[in-house]
């Protein structure tokens, strides 16, 4: 039977069930062999063929091509193939463009298969060609010219031969047809039955690992060039994905037979992707092994199909193929049997489905046993103009079957691209269902979707976030989050913030053989969004699973995935998704195969705005060595998107490092979807098809003694095939590396410029922003009876006790407690606004909760009625009155419900049943007669379909009215819709039929004569192309006004002949088809064309018709853009001989072309030449021509530049001799090459030269005709720029001894060499200096002098700040004023201020001469309250901070108050507060003279109580959960057991607090710390040992709370590669950090242990304890190495120390006049000392020499909190980086020489300077940043994985660098 038969019988049979259509024989392949001409590949594993020349050109995607290879991998490339290794195991796409009908390994060495290839133009060929593609294409105009014929017959796979004893005897068959002609390009893939026996090959360097890679079939474009230097990935199609669609390659197809697939693979005009070819249909291959089960699908990507013999359903195999719930197994995913009713088989089973009302009714899609395709790499790579959903669709009359006896079929998701011309739509193999709305119900599992009960936002916007507003839309409605907010709509964050998720982990995960339990432990996530950054943290995992599940990221990629760094054109998760979602992941671990599922569950937002997500993790994973490292490279993974579901597949390779194997590289397979809820109702929402995650950086971890599992990764989104761009040019905001604030916006600009602007709820400038709290600012949105609870970026509402949420989840309404019934039987419950009482009834007394009877009397107990009764009439706060408006139920006197109730107040009556419920028809409205309530109820008619819409609406508003202006139907007695409906607001009229439905055209408004309902509907006729046409133009804008030309169209709906503009005028007539006739257009004002004439054959427009009209078209409306140049052309469309401009009046000659006659252009006004005359032939242009041309061409309209030079020439095109300017009149000779003859410039007004007489012999310039000149010829035009001085020189050239400014006025003497002499400048308007006079010796400035200079220069670009005040000699004043305060001082030579002389302004100033007072240091209460006072930035104290009151010894007032609370009490001589005298405000105060007993428990601050003070304010006042805290006893003293946070991470101290040896314990049980019982026996915690620094030369040691780590420097650049931990410190706080070039030794401060510590660089070395004593709060330290001292600050006694560097010889170098000194360094070549004071009041930096002498402040002004300290010894200055006025700077240690490096730095914390760089540790960042001195710019930065504050920093190098030692 011919195949075109046999499709048709199928189609003829299709009613009836399945057409069996049998798959192509080798025999119905395209000739080949030999015999046909084709020529023969060579034998091998890697051949190419010679090139193939096409007679013809190719079009493949929309590029030409004139030769082809083809290749022995099953492939044909347009260009030479690189060896196999560079894409044989690789996916698509390919780096050259590629037609891949079978891309494997393959091998035809030793006569295994034949290669055959030919072009031909046979006739027979080109025929059946062209045939096949009519018949997939049937709208394709084509008709090949030229075939080409690939065929690989019986060629085998590569195999190694130490795999198998002897080849392998599976061989393949297939053929690839290209057919082409001028346009385009089809390509037919054969594969005959029984030719394809393997289906993938084994890489060449699998490395032992068994695993087989599918074949890949599809095409590939091939890189693209862009930019010239630049490349990215091109598009890209896929055929196959696994190795099932490989096998399903001969037993299905897209063109009705079975193994022949067609695609449109090229187009000479335009071409997005490929297009494969759909002919509908069931195409099945007859089973050899029973089971006639029907496919319902023939997509070019598909799940499992059961009938074959390679997956033939075994029930007894179910459970293994179930095992996985990502695709099934779950019944959220499985699809309706045969014949079932699909619209039931969409709603999702699974109980975590939403069973709220949902937006997305009608969109949510379940998934089968193979939901989507979970493909490694996307099919398509170019976008799509849509897509396209294939459900299973059974043939009716099928088989009914459960679930459990029949296999599901797939639900397709496929991609559909543009096709070319117009040909349909189709997807590969689907079929495409048109629905009919009216008849299927789109089921979410929650309600059926119909018209009549649409969701609206009137009913459901509380689903909505208190973010989001809501939209209506036709089906349904949608939200959306509100500007400043992100997310999906029903959940929205604020945009910038930091997020953090929280959850709990579960399930049982067996490593190697052991299953480990995971009971609910705890999940913490915390993302930053500005950069991408995702760190996660699992508690309480235990030992073996948590080294296990190190190489599981997966888990933390789901928080970088929701909340990637997004580059341009694309979106992150969570603003899909929002908080609710389900993902399902399974990753196959290699090469031992164990399986672990993942379920992530998104539960909402918490309370505090945070995520919550759920994980369930369970399978096998394999046993890794502990202490082993794990280490994952970057990659990217493409995320394929789909309504509500999102999927991607991967390989992730990672490597083991231990010491028991050394270093060992595995891989895994990650395949995950990600299933959530969407709003298809809006669709403009456009969903991505493809988005790509890059994932730069994965760090992994397991703290066996935390038992703390950590990811950190850097994540970042975009489009797929974004080509990487070098850093340095990318936008700080895309790359992640800007400096914004981590509750900011990064907002990029032009180039590298980007704009940091905070978090919604955060204010600030974008680089420190604090959060605003909406709550203390009325900022909040909470209505009566709520109250405000402020979150972080936001703030929540809480209803107040005794109310809760009404119905829209934003209003709290009242608590009916009564109706729960919480009073006693014989009381009754009176509800009242937040609260309730119970009230015992008469005869019963008691409380009211319990009521007991009064003796002697019997009541009988009230009825349902009389306590429904009394309930309402008790009134609650009406006082024992029932709310105005309420029904009070009437009974009889027994108690029973009276048969007829009526309401007092509408009039309404009806009847009841014995319980008081309304009997159904029995309702009376007031004025009517009651029902005779005693008559039988008759049985009650259904509600209709027109009562359900009416009540409906009827109870939309709060009181169960219909809502105002809503249209409320109307029906008859029968319950049937009226004919004629009204709509009582609008008053509209309309016909309906029996559904409600609006009949056409019967609409009538209001005032008018309603339409006549009962005349029957005339046929309606279809809007014709016209009406559409005008109809769309006409509601274009929101007021439903045209906005643009609308179309005029007849009574027949046709188009008007003549068609005019209503707003230009313009007239034109019209084809049938509403085409604008040529040469017809008129326009307003002149008569319009007579268009019932026929066209004249219209002549083709010239070149010259384009010209103009291309012009006159540029116009918004039409119109030639105003002042462009609109060409001429004659009655014949040729350009006139002669062109003018319209606008500025230039005429000129042109040739045919229209192209201008050089030498014809004459200006405005001039007679115009004649163009009759034939051009002279043309003199080339001289040099003077082209300078004076290119000078009158500079200009917008080709005038010259306003005061531009333009040189003149004579006729013959030569440079006069005489040149002038025309603006500032100077002239001057010139040469024949027009350069100025030296000598020859004069002034305007001045007689010019004579440039006829020969130049006397030059004389050289001097200096200062040289410094004149360069002067004069720095403006754009060659004068001076305004303003600048011009120096003055006499005849000789030299300068005039007195030089004045022209432009200020000044003038002052110089010397011969121009330099100024000191002291002779003279203001304006002032007699000048004698310039003969000789110098007096200069005196040099002195430091009042370089003070006041330096502070006038700063003081021009900020707030006024203090200038001090130099008499004669250049001292500083005794007394000293700050202008804008008004406050004054005394300062001594140094101009530093003596303490006690400051006066506030309006009081005397201090007698500066009186000498001081022997000074009297600051008292306890002195340092508190001037602590207090300057808490914030600015220096101003913090609102409602209590400022301690001191008397004027300094001592504190026995009476303290504070200012915010009214609240007062006594305090003792410390400070302290007297237990029992506070007392609130408005009561008389404690008499603070007299004694109050004191409590025994009182005491003073001890050691702990002091420490746990200084590290509470230490971490910001709130210590995360796992940061150590002392903890102390009652008394004061330590606690026994001191504990790590919250974790079970503890030890025992002694009573000074210092850990006791071999206590620390992890178990649950703390260990036994008391003294009644012995130290528990543990295994002691693994010593610190140290992991040498890389082998670098210079290394930067940074500390990070916990560890030591190790960054190598490569140049100057960080080299974050090569980063390590050097050593773990447990428990410990490192701060301060100095290093030991000479013995290779880092000491470092730990505030936690309050010791000082050392330890070699060398492997294996323990940290040494030097001081353990006396230590408080140790931070900033330094090491002298030549001395071989180490110096320290301690900032809570506030103390300066040393010691040698074995901790000997301890003293203390300064302990006053420090208030909180921070860092300190020591420059060992000099034997000085600097440090910072971070005193708030009066910060400053300092110096000494090492031994304590000297001291002296370097900087005290212009500085806030000099954080970082560093010695630049090129320079030999100081710098610092300071965290309040965010500046890095330095200075000469004289204190002259300052300068800013840097001006907006973040936090920096602590400093080092190594080759011009500064490189400093910042809080914000949370990493190294690295400044280049020179340029001022940040350069680098480095961000450690494990996200923590990082504090001191030090340098590391092999040998002792210059001026250190």
């Amino acid at each position: 039977m011919e195949r075109g038969s046999m499709l048709a019988a199928c189609l003829l049979c299709w009613s009836c069930g399945v057409c069996v259509v049998s798959a192509i024989r080798r025999a119905d392949m395209f000739p080949y062999g030999a015999l046909s001409g084709d020529l023969i590949l060579a034998e091998g594993d890697d051949e190419t063929s010679r090139v193939l020349l096409l007679p013809r050109p190719l079009n493949f995607y929309d590029s030409r091509y004139s030769q082809l290879y083809v290749a022995t991998n099953g492939i044909i490339s347009a260009q030479d193939l690189p060896m196999e290794k560079q894409y044989v195991d690789d996916g698509f796409p390919t780096d050259f463009p590629v037609v891949a009908p079978f891309l494997a390994d393959i091998d035809t060495s030793g006569g295994r298969g034949q290669i055959y290839y030919r072009v031909t133009e046979t006739p027979s060929v080109l025929n059946r060609v062209a045939r096949e593609v009519h018949r997939g294409f049937p709208d394709a105009k084509f008709t090949p010219t030229h075939v080409v014929v690939a065929t690989w017959e019986n060629v085998a796979a590569y195999e190694e031969q130490t795999r198998t004893a002897g080849p392998s005897n599976k061989v393949n068959t297939f053929q690839a047809v290209i057919g082409y002609d001028e346009t385009d390009s089809y390509v037919l893939f054969l594969y005959p039955e029984g030719g394809l026996n393997f289906f993938g090959t084994r890489p060449k360097e699998s490395y032992n690992v068994e695993i087989e890679l599918p074949a890949r079939v599809g095409f590939s474009r091939g890189e693209i060039t862009y930019l010239i230097f630049s490349r990215t990935e091109g598009p890209h199609y896929s055929v196959t994905s696994d190795e099932q669609s490989v096998k399903n390659l001969y037993q299905v197809g897209n063109t009705g037979i079975p193994g022949v697939w067609l695609f449109h693979t090229g187009n000479s005009y335009s071409f997005d992707n490929i297009v494969p070819a759909s002919i509908g249909g069931l195409l099945v291959t007859p089973p050899t092994r029973g089971h006639g089960l029907s496919l319902d699908t023939t997509t070019a990507e598909y799940g499992e199909f059961e009938d074959y013999p390679d997956n033939t359903f075994d029930p007894d195999n179910q459970e293994e193929e179930d095992d996985y719930p990502l695709t099934g197994g779950d019944p959220e995913f499985q699809t309706a049997p045969a014949g079932a009713d699909h619209s039931e088989s969409l709603q999702p089973a699974s109980p975590d489905a939403p069973s709220s009302p949902s937006e997305d009714s009608g969109h949510q899609v379940a998934y089968g046993s193979k939901d989507v395709p979970l493909t490694s790499e996307p099919r398509y790579n170019s976008e799509p103009a849509e897509r396209q959903y294939a459900p299973p669709n059974p043939p009716e009359g099928g088989a009914q079957q459960t679930q459990e006896q029949q296999p599901q079929g797939p639900l397709e998701v496929v991609d559909v691209y543009p096709p070319h011309r117009n040909e349909p739509r189709l997807s590969p193999g689907g079929h495409v269902v048109s629905v009919d709305e009216d008849n299927v119900d789109f089921d979410t599992g929650v309600i059926q979707y119909t018209t009549e009960n649409k969701e609206t936002c009137a009913r459901f916007q509380q689903q909505c976030s208190q973010n989001a507003f809501c939209s209506d839309y036709a089906t349904g409605f949608c939200c959306h989050c509100r500007p400043g907010f992100y997310g999906n709509g029903r959940y929205c964050l604020p945009e910038g913030a930091p997020q953090r998720v929280s959850g709990k982990v579960s399930g049982t995960v067996t490593v190697g053989s052991t299953p480990v339990k995971l009971n609910n432990i705890d999940l913490h996530a915390y993302i930053v969004v500005g950069d991408g950054r995702a760190y996660t943290a699992i508690s309480e995992v235990p030992e073996p699973v948590g080294w296990a599940l190190m190489p599981l990221a997966p888990i933390g990629e789901l928080f970088g995935w929701l909340f990637a760094l997004e580059l341009p054109n694309s979106q992150a998760g969570f603003k899909i998704t929002g908080a609710e979602f389900t993902r399902r992941a399974e990753v196959i671990f290699y090469p031992g195969n164990q399986r672990l599922s993942i379920i992530q569950t998104g539960r909402g937002l918490d309370d505090h705005n945070h995520l919550t997500v759920d994980t369930v993790v369970s399978g096998n994973v394999p046993f890794l060595p502990p202490g082993a490292e794990v280490t994952m490279d970057p990659f990217k993974e493409t995320y394929q998107y789909y309504p509500s579901v999102a999927t991607s597949t991967s390989v992730r390779e990672f490597s083991v490092v231990s010491a028991e194997r050394g270093s060992e590289s595995f891989s895994f397979q990650l395949k995950q979807n990600i299933t959530y809820r969407d709003c298809r109702h809006d669709h403009r929402a456009a969903v991505p098809e493809t988005l790509q995650i890059t994932m730069e950086r994965v760090f992994v971890m397991y703290v066996k003694e935390e038992r703390i599992l950590r990811y950190a990764i850097t994540n970042k989104i975009s489009p797929v095939g974004v080509a990487p761009t070098e850093p340095e040019l990318v936008n700080p905001c895309y790359a992640g590396n800007h400096d914004c604030d981590t509750t900011a916006q990064c907002i990029p600009l032009e180039g590298r410029d980007f704009q940091c602007q905070c978090a919604t709820g955060y204010r600030g400038d974008g680089r420190n922003c604090y959060d605003v709290d909406e709550c203390a600012e009325s900022l909040s949105s909470c209505g009566a009876h709520a109250q405000c609870v402020n979150l972080p970026g936001s703030h929540r509402c809480q209803c107040q006790s005794g109310y809760e949420f009404g119905f829209d989840g934003r209003t709290c309404v009242d608590v009916d407690e009564c109706s729960s019934s919480p009073c006693h039987i014989s009381a009754r419950c009176v509800n009242a606004l937040g609260s309730f009482q119970c009230q015992c009834q008469p005869g019963f007394r008691g409380d009211g909760f319990y009521c007991s009877q009064q003796q002697g009397q019997t009541v009988r107990p009230r009825s349902q009625c009389e306590q429904h009764r009394h309930s309402l009439q008790s009134g609650g706060e009406q006082g024992g009155r029932p709310s105005l408006g309420a029904f009070v139920p009437q009974c009889d006197s027994d108690g029973r419900y009276r048969p007829l109730q009526c309401h007092g107040s509408t009039g309404h009556c009806w009847c009841v049943d014995v319980r008081g419920q309304e009997r159904g028809g029995t309702r009376t409205p007031p004025g009517t007669p009651p029902t005779d309530c005693d008559r039988p109820d008759e049985p009650e008619r259904p509600k209709t379909h027109c009562e359900h819409h009416r009540d409906g609406v009827q109870t939309t508003g709060p009181e169960g009215h219909p809502a105002v202006g809503a249209y409320v139907p109307q029906c008859d007695a029968n319950g049937q819709y009226t004919p004629s409906q009204c709509h009582s607001s609008t008053g509209h009229c309309w016909c309906v039929d029996g559904d409600g439905q609006e009949r056409g055209g019967t609409r009538t408004p209001p005032g008018t004569t309603r339409t006549d309902c009962s005349q029957p509907d005339e046929p309606e006729r279809p809007k014709t192309h016209c009406e559409h046409h005008r109809d769309g133009v006409q509601t274009t804008d929101r007021e439903g006004y045209p906005v643009a030309y609308v179309p005029q169209c007849d009574a027949n709906g046709q188009y008007r002949s003549l068609q005019c503009h209503g707003s230009t005028g313009h007239c034109w007539c019209v084809d049938v088809r509403g085409q604008e006739r040529g040469g017809t257009r008129t326009p307003p004002g002149s008569p319009p064309t007579d268009c019932s004439r026929a066209d004249e054959p219209e002549r083709p427009k010239t070149h010259c018709e384009h010209h103009r009209d291309g012009v006159q078209t540029t116009g918004p409306e039409g119109h030639p853009a105003v002042g462009a140049y609109v060409p001429q052309c004659d009655a014949g469309g040729q350009y006139t001989p002669l062109q003018c401009h319209g606008s500025t009046g230039h005429c000129w000659c042109v040739d045919g072309r229209g192209q201008e006659r050089t030498g014809t252009r004459t200006p405005a006004g001039a007679p115009p030449t004649d163009c009759d005359k034939p051009d002279e032939p043309e003199r080339p242009k001289t040099h003077c021509e082209h300078h004076r041309d290119g000078v009158q061409t500079s200009g917008p309209e080709g005038h010259p530049a306003v005061g531009a030079y333009v040189p003149q020439c004579d006729a013959g095109g030569q440079y006069t001799s005489l040149q002038c300017h025309g603006s500032t009149g100077q002239c001057w000779c010139v040469d024949v090459r027009g350069q100025e003859r030296a000598g020859t410039r004069t002034s305007p007004g001045t007689a010019p030269t004579a440039c006829d007489r020969p130049d006397e012999p030059e004389r050289p310039r001097t200096y200062c005709e040289q410094h004149r000149d360069s002067v004069e010829t720095t403006g754009p035009e060659g004068s001076p720029s305004r303003g600048v001085f011009v120096p003055q020189c006499d005849s000789h050239g030299q300068y005039t001894p007195q030089q004045c400014h022209g432009s200020t006025g000044h003038c002052w003497c110089v010397d011969v060499r121009g330099q100024e002499r000191a002291g002779t400048r003279t203001s304006p308007g002032s007699p000048p200096k004698d310039c003969d006079k000789p110098d007096e010796p200069e005196r040099p400035k002195t430091h009042c002098e370089h003070h006041r200079d330096r502070a006038q220069t700063i003081g021009q670009d900020r707030n006024p700040i203090y200038v001090p005040q130099c008499d004669a000699d250049g001292q500083y004043l005794p007394l000293q004023c700050h202008s804008p305060s008004g406050q004054c001082w005394c300062v001594d030579n140094r101009g530093q201020e003596r303490t006690g002389t400051r006066t506030p302004p309006g009081t005397p100033p201090k007698d500066c001469d009186r000498p001081d007072e022997p000074e009297r240091p600051k008292t306890h209460c002195e340092h508190s309250r001037d602590s207090v006072r300057t808490t914030n930035q600015e220096g101003q104290r913090s609102t409602g901070e209590f400022i301690p009151r001191c008397d004027a010894e300094g001592q504190y007032l026995p009476r303290q108050c504070s200012g915010s609370t009214g609240y007062c009490w006594c305090v003792d001589s410390r400070g302290q507060e007297r237990k029992g005298t506070k007392t609130p405000p408005h009561k008389p105060s404690v008499d603070c003279d007299k004694p109050v007993p004191l409590a025994p428990t009182q005491h003073p601050e001890s050691v702990c109580e002091r420490w746990r003070t200084s590290l509470i304010e230490h971490y910001g006042g709130k210590p995360e959960p796992q940061q150590y805290v002392p903890q102390c006893e009652p008394d004061g003293q330590f606690s026994p057991v001191q504990c790590y946070g919250e974790t079970s991470y503890c030890w025992c101290v002694d009573q000074d607090g210092r850990e006791v040896p071999g206590t620390r314990s992890h178990d649950v049980v703390k260990p036994a710390c008391l003294p009644s019982a012995a130290p528990p026996t543990v295994r002691p915690l693994p010593r610190p040992d140290v992991t040498p620094p890389p082998n670098a030369d210079v290394t930067l040691l940074y500390a990070q709370g916990q560890k030591i780590g190790a960054l190598p420097l490569n140049g100057t650049r960080l080299d974050g590669n090569r980063s390590k931990t050097l050593l773990t410190l447990h428990g410990s706080i490192v701060v301060g950090i100095a290093y030991d070039c000479k013995e290779n030794q880092v000491y470092w401060t730990d505030l936690s242990a309050r010791t000082i510590n050392r330890a070699s660089l060398v492997a294996g070395a323990e940290p040494e304890i030097l001081i353990n004593t006396n230590l408080v709060s140790p931070e900033g330290l330094a090491v002298d190495v030549k001395r071989r001292l180490m110096f320290w600050v301690d900032s809570n006694p506030d103390m300066i120390e040393t010691a040698n560097l074995d901790g000997s010889g301890r003293r203390t170098l300064f302990g006053t006049d420090l208030v909180n000194p921070r860092a300190i360094i020591v420059v060992s070549s000099t034997g000085t000392l600097y440090w910072t004071d971070w005193n708030r009041e009066a910060p400053k930096i300092e110096s000494a020499s090492v031994d304590g002498q000297n001291r002296r402040v370097v900087v005290s002004d212009g500085i806030g909190l000099p954080n970082a300290l560093t010695y630049d010894l090129t320079s030999g200055q100081v710098c610092w980086a300071d965290a309040g006025t965010k500046r890095l700077e330095c200075v000469s240690p004289d204190g002259s020489g300052r300068r800013v490096v840097h001006p907006s730095l973040n936090y920096p914390f602590s400093m080092v300077y190594y080759k011009n760089h500064f490189y400093y540790t910042d809080w914000r960042r949370d990493g190294v940043i690295a400044v280049n001195k020179d340029s001022s710019q940040i350069t680098d930065e480095y961000l450690p994985d494990q996200r923590s504050h990082l504090y001191g920093i030090a340098i590391a190098t092999t040998h002792c660098l210059s001026g250190s030692h």
